[in-house]
């Protein structure tokens, strides 16, 4: 795990109950401590993807958890950003995993523009440690995001396999757009839109 992302741990103890992190994790199944280290190996490139095409915001104690977004990205760096993650979690997940990822992520991938605007901002990873959990922090962690894109009036989009999740984010905005079934999980997921909105100042600014 790399060190500078100190929030993948209670990453992985937040989500590994999702039926996408199941998924890709299926290789350990038999081995709970040795599964939740390669989640939180996965989280932390994850992490690193965000710093480096999107926005990464950790709790005030990282420890706690964290929020990734990726936002719209040149075809020269989504190719290479892709391709460098391939190949990380091909040795990283093992092969059961590393090929359920292979599917689901396309599948989902083929799903989401019929709803979602092509320039739409990403939430692609929330998680809060389970005994921080009710304090608020997922709210904090998404606040800043969400008026930078409000600011500069671009949507926001999410995919959650979690149905205790959605109340969270629509109270934030989000609205639930589309729900499929997705064959490797056998679990339905929601893709949830938060349309743009525009500053005060930008408001003024076009009167």
């Amino acid at each position: 795990m790399q060190p500078e992302f100190p929030s993948a741990p209670a990453l992985a103890d937040a989500l590994i109950v999702d039926p996408f992190y199941l998924a890709i994790s299926v290789d350990f199944e038999h081995d709970m401590p040795r599964r939740k280290a390669v989640l939180a190996n996965y989280f932390a490139y994850s992490l690193g993807e965000a710093v480096r095409t999107g926005r990464y915001l950790a709790a005030e104690d990282a420890r706690l958890g964290a929020a990734a977004w990726l936002l719209p990205r040149a075809d020269a760096i989504d190719a290479a950003e892709s391709a460098a993650k391939s190949d990380y979690l091909a040795d990283a997940l093992g092969p059961r995993g590393h090929g359920n990822y292979r599917r689901i992520v396309d599948f989902m991938a083929a799903r989401s523009p019929a709803v979602v605007p092509a320039h739409a901002w990403y939430l692609s990873i929330l998680g809060i440690s389970p005994d921080a959990q009710g304090r608020g922090l997922g709210a904090q962690l998404l606040a800043p995001t969400l008026a930078e894109a409000d600011a500069a009036g671009v949507p926001c989009f999410l995919e959650t396999f979690t149905p205790r999740s959605v109340a969270f984010y629509e109270r934030l905005g989000f609205r639930g757009e589309a729900e499929h079934l997705e064959p490797i999980t056998n679990s339905t997921y929601l893709i949830m839109c938060r349309p743009a909105r525009q500053s005060l100042a930008t408001s003024l600014e076009n009167k």
